[in-house]
């Protein structure tokens, strides 16, 4: 499940101008190159969704690392601890039940679309990023 050189993936919406956004946020704030990125709708994306059971789960980022699989505000939280800076503070919000953090991040994730919009096609990234992303 996990790809050579055991590096996290990160799966995400990329067609939605917030997923995008974050994706590109992770990259700046993850100086060491930890995370590799797939969109939920490549080939790769497809295979790893269905490799973890998961059919078609575009309402979330999905984190896989380690063989684990995490989703919601969990593998927000996740990806937070492994960022540069101050932003590993936030994992200590594992502390807030997980119905109450996946209620937020579901109204989020629900509301996507209309708060900040999506694009027709998936975002391809920069000649100098596409290292990070799978085929």
């Amino acid at each position: 499940m996990q790809p050579p050189g055991d590096h996290p993936i990160i799966l995400f919406d990329g067609v939605c101008n917030l997923c995008n956004s974050t994706v590109q946020f992770v990259i700046r704030n993850d100086k060491n190159g930890v995370f590799r990125f797939a969109s939920l709708q490549s080939e790769s994306g497809k295979h790893l969704l269905a490799q973890t059971g998961l059919k078609d789960d575009m309402g979330s980022v999905v984190l896989v690392e380690s063989g684990r699989v995490y989703r919601y505000s969990t593998a927000a939280l996740h990806i937070a601890r492994r960022l540069d800076g101050a932003w590993p503070l936030l994992y200590g919000l594992m502390i807030v039940p997980p119905f109450i953090r996946n209620g937020v991040y579901r109204f989020i994730a629900k509301n996507r679309y209309r708060w900040f919009g999506q694009k027709q096609t998936c975002w391809v990234p920069a000649p100098q990023l596409q290292s990070r992303f799978l085929e």
